[in-house]
């Protein structure tokens, strides 16, 4: 088999969730003895799966688009009962650019009508012109991810700078195409931010030992830390990689998940790019941004729907990527559809607008209330400190073990982070990841938890955790 495979680690879905899947399954057997009815996967971001609504408008659309039949002249009475105008006519319209039916492959780089709809929503967000024959639609942001890692991968001698805390998507991939990680780590103590100066000190050292580091990967927001760059630190990003000749790729799945918008807003990096003083900058720096409809307040992780733009490439360098979308033939059409509706909501005056906006708003807010309780039940704990997640779902918390739980964490081959988790799973029914999955500072140890359980569960899911925190402290002491 491909050697590099056996390399591959991803612990958002590692012995972990493995071990969550057993329990859930022998509870509802009925087989063995938990002190807990259910299990909550907290360990990966997947908003439905703990029961986060999907939006209705979304879903109106695309059951439209999934049965044409409702459309038709003979049953239009009946749909107008059931669905609003704007839904009604938007099914049409995407059915209209898609073609026959959504059964069918569509373009390579996916339905030109909905990839000119992406172009509409980067213009408006960012006030500067998108071209749609520069955007792909893509399986989620992951295929677009990993169709670019390869791309840039020539031999084990290239390098790609990764976060340290990173999303393992991207060790993951640089393992199996056999490309070299160059890890730079994010400051904990600073909200998880960027050192310029290390950075540079970090890429000099790695090709003075002969890696040609070609591109640096940034998640903004950050996964698992939560954080959200601000202009002076993305200005000098671009700087620095415009001067090191290295491609950018931006990780921005969570541009709608910023929870102080007013001291932190989400600025794109393309936006921070065309608006950077150097003009050679916007013109010349190679950049790639990913999006998807898997995060934000939509959640259809299971639909695998996203994006990804470039800007200033090489045409010859899009002729291959364009290749490689080709090999797939297109992405589903079902992600694509939502990809649609994410940069397009109902508008102002649109009969769904009011209701849209509610949804989405409930959404928003209950998130930014469950990301500061959990994070001020985190930080109320004996030896752990919690920055606040500014954006995404997740909350990145340090613990500090004792020696005994290290000694007894060695004894089975597992990281203490790792032990703890696993500790807390049979304790609780939580499944969280060890920040060991995601890479720390040495000596350091964490673990990554998403704040999507649902709300009303919420005040009993903290108190659980805080108990079971209480317990391996007393037993480990």
């Amino acid at each position: 088999m491909n050697p590099y495979i056996r390399n591959v680690e991803y612990a958002v879905r590692g012995k972990l969730a493995i071990r969550s899947d057993q329990i859930r399954e022998d509870l509802e057997a009925g087989v063995g003895e938990f002190p807990f009815k259910t299990v909550v996967n907290c360990n990966i971001g997947n908003p439905q799966q703990l029961n986060q609504k999907p939006i209705t408008f979304f879903r109106q659309v695309a059951s439209l688009c999934e049965n044409p039949e409702l459309l038709s002249e003979d049953k239009a009475h009946l749909v107008s009962q059931l669905y609003p105008a704007d839904a009604i006519a938007r099914a049409k319209k995407l059915l209209a650019m898609i073609g026959p039916s959504i059964g069918a492959y569509s373009h390579s780089q996916g339905v030109p009508g909905i990839r000119q709809t992406v172009a509409r929503f980067l213009e408006e967000r960012d006030g500067h012109p998108a071209d749609p024959s520069t955007i792909y639609l893509t399986q989620g942001a992951s295929s677009g991810v990993q169709t670019l890692l390869t791309l840039l991968t020539q031999n084990d001698k290239t390098g790609i700078l990764i976060p340290i805390p990173q999303y393992p998507l991207y060790s993951a991939t640089l393992s199996l195409v056999g490309a070299t990680p160059v890890p730079y780590y994010l400051d904990e103590e600073s909200g998880w931010s960027l050192d310029i100066d290390n950075l540079k000190t970090i890429v000099r050292e790695a090709r003075d030992q002969g890696v040609d580091v070609r591109a640096l990967v940034i998640i903004n927001p950050g996964n698992p830390t939560g954080q959200c760059l601000d202009s002076d630190n993305m200005r000098d990003i671009l700087t620095f990689c415009h001067e090191q000749r290295l491609v950018l790729l931006a990780d921005e799945v969570y541009q709608t998940n910023i929870y102080e918008p007013e001291c932190r807003p989400f600025i794109s990096f393309k936006k921070a790019m065309m608006e950077h003083p150097n003009k050679k900058i916007a013109q010349q720096l190679e950049l790639v941004s990913f999006h998807s409809i898997s995060k934000g307040m939509i959640g259809e992780c299971g639909r695998r729907g996203g994006y990804f733009e470039l800007c200033n490439f090489d045409y010859k360098v899009e002729e291959q990527i364009y290749k490689m979308a080709s090999v797939s033939l297109c992405p589903n059409v079902h992600g694509q559809i939502l990809v649609d509706l994410m940069c397009g909501p109902p508008r102002q005056g649109d009969p769904s607008y009011e209701s849209y906006h509610a949804e989405v708003r409930e959404i928003y807010e209950s998130l930014r209330r469950r990301s500061k309780k959990l994070e001020k039940a985190f930080n109320s704990m004996e030896g752990v400190t919690c920055q606040p997640a500014l954006g995404s779902m997740y909350l990145f918390p340090r613990i500090r073990l004792p020696e005994k739980a290290i000694a007894k964490a060695k004894q089975l081959g597992m990281a203490p982070d790792a032990f703890y988790c696993h500790e807390m799973l049979e304790a609780t029914g939580v499944c969280v990841v060890p920040g060991s999955g995601f890479g720390q500072e040495h000596g350091t140890w964490h673990f990554r938890s998403t704040f999507l359980p649902p709300e009303h569960l919420f005040d009993d899911f903290c108190s659980n955790l805080q108990r079971f925190h209480d317990n391996f402290l007393k037993e480990n002491s």
